[in-house]
């Protein structure tokens, strides 16, 4: 069972915020043989969607208001570790970040830029690509809006 929990950036403990950093370098720096610069200023305008199973964070991403990120409500670095993505455990941190989306910045229209090989996915969490695949950090990513 994944338990969510929603934090702003100065609500975050030295130990979250480690975690996270930890998490999303692993997967999308090391994994994803990606060098980039994921501390890339933003994570103090963001709120944090922490996806926690037994007291480790192991799924995240953090939420943008319109204007901050896309000229709509965002949600961004997606990800889940690796040894716990057998347990459908990114549309659980989905769900959390769309109702958090809907609940605090009472907001229905939300855009991602997803990577593309994860379309299905986003598909399936009422995301609708538009436009063209463009790279991103050597990525391949589309643009998708829910609401």
């Amino acid at each position: 069972m994944l338990k969510t929990q929603v934090k702003t950036f100065s609500e975050l403990s030295i130990q979250e915020l480690y975690s996270i950093l930890q998490l999303r370098s692993q997967v999308f720096v090391v994994e994803q043989n990606c060098v980039y610069q994921d501390i890339d200023g933003k994570d103090e305008k963001a709120l944090h969607v922490l996806g926690i199973k037994n007291n480790k964070i192991i799924a995240y991403t953090r939420l943008f208001n319109p204007g901050d990120y896309f000229e709509y409500a965002s949600i961004g670095r997606v990800v889940v570790a690796q040894n716990e993505r057998n347990y459908n455990y990114g549309y659980d941190i989905m769900k959390a970040s769309i109702e958090a989306i809907e609940s605090i910045f009472k907001l229905k229209k939300i855009k991602i830029s997803a990577q593309a090989h994860l379309k299905s996915f986003y598909n399936n969490c009422g995301f609708i690509e538009y436009g063209e695949t463009y790279l991103e950090d050597d990525i391949p990513h589309i643009a998708m809006l829910k609401g």
